[in-house]
């Protein structure tokens, strides 16, 4: 399979994500409303998501090295396909909680076990080139979500946008069963067991470098998750734009994430990776400075100022994701889908911590989710300091005047 179409197929299924999150954005008060659910109970349906995402991803990679790929794949998308209809049904906060739950354990089939099937395909620049493709075309996404959800829901009601998710799943399991390829043949295999599988993990987590990549990149990620985990205060209430208003911040943000992308694709292969770490990290600090000194400034913020550090933060986080997530599965390449798993749960930690505890407490507030932010950022680049400080450069990395270029 051509590395574009396998990216764009790899893109869609790690969209379910983004889509399960930022497209029932709009509905957000209406669901509240009916279902009589709390502001804190309603936070609860993107943290439980979350949790349930990290605690099953354990299981993903694994349950990719031992049946295979596709397999995973294919079952992933028909669970999440069920998740969604139920969550289009349901008559109480309870249930749908219960649902998102459901969601939750399905989505990262796509993400996870995709990282797996570009490591047993490429390798190399040629791993850093696709998955820089696989998160441009991903980065439509959460630009395009809360814009589909926001009419789905002015045509209709909340419950129609996850009748959209329900067909979303429906198209991508039928496009699955045609193209996507087996890359993980029987041989390679390993037996699903327990035992084994602790075992496994127990290798993984103690590997300190390992575990410092997974959450500098956790970290990165999270200084935009927190303003997404955010949407619904940030954009109707802080910035006043209502629930047609989520573009505003969505479209800069993806727009960033989207010309990282294609950046990091470019340098693939030409500059060296920790020189390409050490440009986006300082992208993020730009960022960062200008969204601490507008949100500082300002008593009431506007767009496009207050959107346009979060595009400058975005690029840089999407500059340095690659190279992150190719160092971090060759850390145990015998063991890339349980490697993968692993990095999924810590983040799937993350970010579900933030849904729980640091968006209620920051988000009321610009200057407060301005200083949260950049905090993640800081943590992000202490912990790949960290990683630099004890970890030697390889052969290729230690001339920081050579440049490697490949034939195209």
């Amino acid at each position: 399979m051509h590395p574009v179409r396998l990216a764009a197929l790899l893109a869609l299924l790690s969209m379910f994500g983004p889509f399960t999150i930022d497209a029932f954005f709009p509905a957000y008060h209406a669901v509240a409303q009916e279902l009589r659910a709390s502001p804190w109970a309603m936070q609860q349906t993107i943290s439980i998501y979350l949790l349930a995402y990290a605690v099953m991803a354990l299981f993903h990679g694994p349950l990719s090295d031992a049946y295979g790929r596709r397999r995973v794949v294919l079952w992933g998308v028909v669970l999440y396909l069920v998740a969604s209809v139920g969550c289009a049904l349901v008559t109480s906060i309870e249930q749908l909680l219960a649902m998102r739950a459901l969601q939750g354990v399905a989505t990262g089939t796509g993400l996870i076990v995709g990282r797996a099937i570009v490591r047993d395909l490429y390798d190399g620049p040629q791993a850093q080139r696709v998955m820089s493709l696989i998160t441009l075309f991903f980065g439509v996404a959460p630009a395009v979500a809360p814009v589909i959800g926001g009419v789905v829901y002015a045509l209709a009601d909340w419950r129609a946008v996850f009748w959209f998710l329900a067909l979303y799943g429906a198209g991508l399991w039928w496009l699955c069963l045609r193209v996507l390829p087996e890359t993980h043949p029987a041989e390679r295999r390993m037996r699903f067991a327990p035992r084994p599988l602790f075992d496994v993990y127990r290798r993984i987590g103690l590997d300190g470098r390992f575990v410092l990549l997974v959450l500098a990149t956790g970290f990165n990620f999270g200084a935009n998750f927190l303003y997404i985990a955010s949407a619904p205060a940030f954009i109707e209430k802080i910035l006043g734009l209502g629930t047609l208003g989520y573009p505003w911040f969505f479209v800069p943000m993806i727009a960033g994430m989207m010309g990282g992308a294609a950046l990091s694709n470019r340098l693939a292969g030409s500059v060296l990776p920790r020189r390409q770490v050490a440009i986006g990290y300082a992208v993020m600090g730009v960022g960062t400075l200008l969204s601490l000194g507008y949100n500082l400034a300002v008593e009431q913020p506007t767009v496009p100022w207050a959107v346009l550090p979060v595009l400058v933060c975005a690029f840089g986080i999407s500059m340095v994701f690659p190279v992150l997530s190719v160092k971090m599965l060759d850390r145990h390449p015998q063991f890339r889908g349980s490697a993968s798993s692993m990095q999924a749960f810590i983040w799937g930690l993350c970010t579900s911590s933030i849904a729980a505890f640091l968006s209620p407490a920051l988000q009321h507030g610009h200057q407060a989710l301005a200083l949260g932010a950049a905090a993640l950022i800081a943590a992000g680049y202490g912990c790949w300091w960290w990683f630099v400080r004890i970890t030697p450069a390889p052969a290729a990395e230690r001339d920081p005047h050579r440049v490697v270029i490949e034939p195209p």
